[in-house]
């Protein structure tokens, strides 16, 4: 079994290839056998988000402002009590994000994101949740930030979609946090990113696609979804120098060792 353990079953792109029933029955059929959605607003989506999870006995969510979000000022009214108290309103509820910072598009300004980091990292802490983790050319403050609020390593976490330097991954790993893969590794210009993942330990791969974004190969340019997550897993098998069915095992095992709460019913 797989699990895409990172997308966002409610946007609107990816409504446009089928309701969410058939996009989960598509991907069970590709072996995907669970998937986490992803809350990027918490006042007009979290509710659709966990909605969605709801549905379905192999889906879970998440809750958490986006670092492009992180200026609005309706997001900002959240506090990281509030996140705790979204949190633990479900137990579909297995993850905190996705955050962090994102400094390419800088949607919203570098102190609001930094405030909004700060304070999902504080609720993680609260309620012992996983972080899930944004991070586009901001490398240095996002470990800074981490490291600051942190609480001694007590943090856990994934750096989702990773496509950052090596530094920032052997700093994330170094910290404790998982490393999970989209798409992007299957990119011929993705060199570098795919050395890196040849020295990252199995036990702290995740996959993903981030669809509707990200499509891997030999999808790119089309609509992603949670099916295509096979692509990622063959890619990452053949750079670790492993079987698919090994990949996907040990990818899941991971998932459900971070995301402690999810259960399969």
């Amino acid at each position: 079994m797989i699990i895409d353990s990172h997308c966002h079953l409610n946007h609107k792109r990816l409504l446009n290839i089928g309701a969410p029933e058939l996009v989960v029955e598509r991907a069970r059929a590709a072996g995907v056998g669970g998937i986490l959605t992803i809350n990027c607003r918490i006042g007009d989506e979290f509710d659709e988000v966990l909605a969605v999870a709801q549905q379905f006995d192999n889906v879970w969510c998440s809750v958490g402002t986006h670092p492009h979000e992180a200026g609005d000022e309706d997001e900002k009214k959240f506090t990281a009590a509030d996140i705790v108290k979204k949190a633990q309103s479900d137990p579909k509820v297995v993850g905190i994000g996705e955050t962090g910072l994102d400094y390419f598009y800088k949607h919203s300004p570098p102190e609001d994101q930094h405030e909004n980091f700060r304070k999902h990292i504080r609720a993680c802490l609260e309620t012992d949740m996983p972080l899930i983790i944004h991070a586009r050319d901001a490398d240095d403050d996002v470990m800074r930030i981490l490291r600051e609020e942190g609480s001694g390593g007590k943090l856990k976490g994934v750096m989702h979609c990773f496509s950052s330097s090596r530094k920032l991954g052997e700093e994330a790993l170094d910290f404790g946090l998982y490393i999970s893969l989209s798409g992007i590794i299957t990119f011929k210009k993705s060199a570098d990113l795919q050395e890196f993942v040849k020295d990252v330990p199995l036990d702290r791969l995740l996959v993903e696609t981030d669809a509707p974004y990200l499509a891997p190969e030999p999808h790119r340019g089309h609509i992603n979804e949670p099916a295509f997550t096979v692509h990622t897993v063959q890619k990452v098998a053949d750079l670790k120098g492993v079987s698919e069915d090994e990949l996907a095992a040990v990818t899941t095992k991971n998932f459900f060792a971070l995301f402690d709460r999810a259960q399969m019913v």
